[in-house]
């Protein structure tokens, strides 16, 4: 099976430069025998810069990218010349990343807007000139300063997906379907479990020409936040969704049952994400009628607003829209 082109973690070493030795040097002229010191400073290591940019959505051009090294500064010279800048090396990243130090795993930023620019290496300074040292009682000091080393580790980069509505639910609970009917997005649909194993977006379109960004989160199941399933390398994209939208199948014995398990594995892994404004979407309503619709709504979680749904057939697709809406502006 091909390899997929989603790539949302990658682990890099980077080395930003040295900065250049200051330089020791006494200028020398036909007719200034004792011209006193005119060393130069030494130039800045290179930085090593995340930018972010918003024409990226994975980390694959970083994937096979494995060591990343900034130049070294130049070193001063006599006339007071200062040695050159090293060249600083731009990584462009999707928005949304996260740069971690691999080896403590502290979180040091992440890239929120488009055209950001972070420095992950910062490059060493350039050492002084023996021009910086001389004073009244020593007029011509023989020394100057060398260039700071530069900064090297690995770093881990982390996507997490910048959208408004996240859907929440097991696998084969007709997220991809749901997807596929409201935005223009054609994620890989059928008939059995974690048929989705990399995010999709779409946009959805509401009135006045407004509209919002939806994500397809691979399915969640029991035991996720302990790395059963596909585990967690998913679910860090539902942290920066504005709106979670659980959709649990009619099929389901308990939908109740259901809605707290996935709420579960949530907790689990962030409480946080409780604090989201959520919705409850009952999927595959094509397959039941409407007097078991009636019988279900009394069973459902309260405090929650819901809505039955077909995507096969369309039905209250225009109520989930108007209640994610609703849900986005609050």
């Amino acid at each position: 099976m091909a390899e997929s082109n989603f790539i949302d973690y990658v682990k890099i070493f980077c080395a930003s430069g040295h900065g250049g030795a200051g330089s020791m040097h006494l200028h020398r002229a036909k007719y200034v025998p004792k011209g006193g010191p005119d060393g130069g400073d030494g130039g800045r290591g290179g930085h090593i810069i995340l930018r972010a940019n918003q024409q990226l959505w994975t980390l694959i051009h970083l994937k096979y990218r494995k060591h990343v090294k900034a130049d070294n500064g130049g070193n001063g010279q006599g006339g007071l010349r200062t040695g050159k800048n090293g060249e600083d090396i731009f990584l462009e990243v999707p928005v949304g990343t996260v740069a971690k130090d691999a080896e403590t795993g502290e979180t040091l930023f992440e890239m929120m807007e488009h055209g950001e620019e972070r420095i992950l290496c910062k490059g060493g300074r350039g050492g002084l000139g023996n021009n910086n040292f001389k004073t009244a009682t020593n007029q011509t000091p023989r020394y100057a300063q060398p260039g700071e080393e530069g900064q090297e580790g690995w770093f881990i980069l982390e996507l997490k997906i910048l959208a408004d509505v996240g859907l929440v639910g097991f696998p084969n609970a007709g997220k991809s379907t749901l997807l596929a009917a409201v935005t223009a997005a054609k994620p890989k649909i059928a008939n059995y479990a974690f048929t989705t194993l990399e995010p999709n977006l779409g946009i959805v379109r509401y009135y006045d020409d407004q509209s919002f960004v939806m994500a397809d989160i691979p399915g969640i199941i029991e035991g996720a936040h302990e790395g059963k399933g596909i585990g967690i390398r998913f679910l860090r994209h539902i942290e920066r969704n504005s709106v979670l939208l659980f959709m649990v199948s009619a099929e389901e014995n308990d939908i109740g049952a259901s809605y707290e398990t996935l709420l579960n594995e949530l907790r689990e892994y962030n409480p946080e994400l409780l604090d989201k404004e959520r919705v409850l979407a009952v999927t595959k309503c094509d397959l039941i009628d409407k007097d078991i619709e009636k019988e279900l709504a009394p069973t459902l979680p309260k405090g929650i607003p819901h809505v039955f749904i077909s995507s096969v057939s369309g039905e209250g697709l225009k109520e989930l829209k108007d209640l994610l809406w609703e849900a986005l502006q609050s």
